[in-house]
């Protein structure tokens, strides 16, 4: 047995040993966090940077028509929730995909995921509201990126923009799924801006049926459900 092992079996040299494996561990440890984070950035800020991602831009892409697979910046904003992309392609499914001589109110813009998409389709004209100026100002950067001549832009509330139309083939309403209140007056207002064979693209947090539309001279005529979202294509009760 060597004179160095002998050592291991007094006092001193088992706290030697100790203090050995202790250091080990430390170094291994310090070694597997810098392995974990990323280069340049401490975990102090990766909430920080995950918060500025949160805020910035993302994009919508237009599922079909002339402008068919078109990516387009938009921002991102608390509650601001563009129709899924499987949404949109049920509804133009519902609708025939052609919506070529169309007049259609986008009542609740936001990105204009919707409106773009019924333009993009033939429809001869789209009125885009939107009450947030700065979303208002990104649809016009789209609207002119596009040169969609037959997109309207207007600002305001979406109650007085549905009641100032008529004669309208689709109203789409998509209002914030936190503002339960504005459900029931979109929907009688969009019920008296349709023609008598219009469509009503109605999304919202939960199904309405046709004995909650009775009110409104409305009734189901498509049905979706995706994941939070219920999609509903509505028409006139048929007397």
């Amino acid at each position: 047995m060597s004179r160095s092992a002998l050592k291991l079996h007094t006092p001193a040299g088992r706290k030697a040993l100790d203090k050995l494996m202790h250091e080990a561990q430390r170094k291994a440890e310090a070694l597997a966090e810098t392995k974990t984070a990323k280069p340049g950035k401490s975990p102090a800020a990766r909430p920080a940077a995950a918060k500025k991602a949160a805020a910035g831009s993302g994009e919508i892409r237009i599922i079909g028509g002339q402008w068919r697979r078109k990516r387009l910046p938009v921002a991102q904003r608390p509650g601001l929730r563009p129709t899924p992309d499987r949404v949109r392609e049920t509804l133009f499914n519902w609708l025939g995909q052609d919506l070529a001589g169309w007049k259609c109110v986008d009542a609740f813009a936001g990105t204009g995921a919707l409106g773009f998409e019924a333009a993009s389709r033939g429809a001869a004209s789209v009125l885009m509201n939107e009450l947030d100026a700065g979303l208002q100002q990104q649809l016009q950067r789209l609207q002119q990126q596009l040169q969609a001549g037959m997109v309207k832009l207007q600002r305001g509330d979406a109650l007085s923009c549905l009641k100032s139309c008529s004669g309208q083939d689709l109203v789409l309403l998509d209002p914030p799924f936190g503002q339960a209140e504005l459900f029931e007056p979109a929907l009688k207002a969009a019920a008296e801006a349709i023609n008598e064979d219009g469509y009503i693209y109605l999304e919202a947090p939960e199904a309405w049926d046709d004995g909650r539309l009775q009110a409104f001279g409305l009734s189901v005529y498509r049905y979706l459900k995706a994941g939070a979202v219920h999609a509903h294509l509505l028409r006139r009760q048929k007397n």
